[in-house]
């Protein structure tokens, strides 16, 4: 009996900062689960932080950040396909044949290139695309094309990213309809993570944990600073002896996310029968953060070392990329009637 063909699962991580808690629990936990089901591969979108990242010196670190962070986190590269995608210039090639296939109207309605747009009139300018880039405005036939190009049968994201992956879907029909007869992409899906509050954690100003709103606990802080900032996690007056709400505490929702069933049931009556302050619950997180996180932040840093095993990691899954990148533009070369054996 023949085995069934896995699917493949594609995630993109643009590396714009340093990892935060939120991304931890958000994003990666999330993801791994998913390398149980698919073939899943990963990649490091570099290019597309250039649309914000102007320091070349701080693209570079983010980008070595994601990809350590991610292995530390216990992505497995014998088993998952990773590589910056800088790393592949097949992506840049497929870019411009997938662009000549894909109708301006569906770029002016990318979410990303709207909210620009609507900013400037918001703030009374006449010139509505001031401030804007070619990068920001292609953005999507360049998601695309991530996409595509490793096949993909379907890609995890957020309730605000399914656009991309509705675009792909597009660019994809358009050029099947043109070329279907020599060559056809797959049609990617999205996966959307069930709804679930607990995901989204509170940063240090009670709001959700956002690097625009610089208010996250960096994923892998010294111990010290880690507590530091637990302790500036905000609270209520409620005093000491008095019941608390557990779930309308910004410190018990993180909490829940990184504590045992055992810990978080005991935690919830606690101070659902009083006596236990906000400094105590605080101190309980800061261990419970600190015992998961310090085995993450030591293989972390090992691998931020400039001798480290990363960049053999990179350039090894790179090369696998790489090979199901070439098998498909030599398809698309073919089927648009460029020349395949130069």
């Amino acid at each position: 009996m023949s085995q069934p063909v896995s699917k493949t699962s594609l995630t993109g991580i643009k590396p714009t900062g340093e990892p935060h808690l939120g991304n931890f629990v958000g994003a990666i936990r999330p993801a791994l689960e998913l390398t149980k089901q698919y073939e899943s591969i990963y990649f490091i979108a570099d290019y597309h932080a250039l649309t914000t990242i102007r320091d070349p010196k701080l693209l570079r670190h983010y980008t070595r950040s994601v990809a350590a962070t991610w292995l530390a986190a216990g992505l497995d590269p014998g088993r998952t396909v990773m590589y910056r995608q800088s790393d592949i210039p097949e992506i840049f090639e497929l870019h411009w044949a997938l662009s000549c296939v894909t109708a301006k109207g569906l770029m002016n309605r990318a979410h990303a290139y709207k909210a620009a747009r609507d900013k400037n009139a918001a703030t009374g300018r006449e010139d509505l695309d001031a401030g804007i880039n070619m990068g920001l405005y292609n953005y999507p036939v360049l998601m695309a094309v991530d996409i595509l190009i490793m096949e993909s049968d379907v890609v995890p994201v957020g309730k605000d990213q399914v656009q991309h992956v509705e675009y792909a879907a597009d660019i994809a029909g358009s050029f099947n309809h043109l070329y279907g007869d020599s060559y056809e992409f797959k049609i990617p899906k999205a996966i959307v993570p069930e709804a679930d509050t607990g995901r989204t954690l509170p940063g240090l100003d009670g709001r959700k944990m956002s690097k625009s709103y610089d208010n996250t606990i960096p994923l892998f802080l010294p111990e010290a600073q880690l507590r530091k900032l637990v302790r500036r996690i905000p609270t209520d007056s409620t005093p000491v002896e008095a019941p608390k709400d557990p779930d309308s505490s910004a410190v018990f929702q993180i909490l829940r996310q990184f504590a045992t069933q055992d810990v978080i049931t005991d935690t919830r009556k606690r101070l659902m029968a009083g006596g236990v302050g906000w400094g105590e619950l605080k101190n309980q997180l800061f261990e419970v953060l600190n015992q998961e996180i310090t085995p993450l932040r030591e293989r972390y840093h090992a691998l931020m070392e400039p001798d480290s095993e990363l960049d053999a990691l990179l350039a090894e899954g790179a090369q696998k990329a790489r090979e199901r990148a070439q098998r498909v533009l030599r398809s698309v070369r073919s089927a648009i009637g460029i020349d395949t054996e130069r």
